[in-house]
């Protein structure tokens, strides 16, 4: 784990909060190199899907020409939706890391059975709150500017 890759996916986290998107920012990377990061873009391209994390899969799959990420590690500025973290899993992500969970219960124990061991993927590891007042603070900055709206 390198929390520089955590600040990385912050500063992307930052371009979506510009760009009137909800803040959260992603990186994947493999052997110590950046292979992709990018930021929520639903807003953008008015489409559902395009959350950090399948961004940043999509990228990352077109750089490596495979959509095995075996061995890629993604670091995220909030816990994985269940989309996002079946996304994870399919591409065989080793290593999220995150920096802040979700406050809905559901999701985190969605998210944890989604990571565990099953009979065609081994599990991801999942490491979780490691920046939680910076997302925390940037999230609630966001929210508090949609109200205002």
């Amino acid at each position: 784990m390198n929390l520089e890759y955590m600040e990385l996916a912050f500063k992307e986290a930052e371009k979506a909060f510009k760009c009137g998107e909800v803040p959260v920012g992603a990186v994947i990377v493999k052997n110590g190199k950046i292979i992709a990061k990018t930021h929520n873009k639903k807003e953008k391209t008015h489409c559902a899907v395009n959350h950090a994390e399948i961004l940043a899969i999509k990228l990352a799959s077109r750089k490596l020409r495979n959509w095995r990420l075996e061995d890629c590690d993604i670091y995220i500025t909030l816990e994985p939706c269940p989309m996002c973290a079946s996304a994870i899993k399919q591409a065989r992500i080793k290593n999220v890391y995150s920096a802040i969970s979700n406050k809905d219960e559901n999701n985190n124990f969605l998210i944890k059975k989604i990571f565990e061991t099953d009979k065609v993927n081994s599990a991801v590891n999942f490491i979780n709150e490691l920046s939680v007042k910076k997302s925390e603070t940037l999230l609630q900055k966001f929210f508090v500017s949609r109200r205002k709206k």
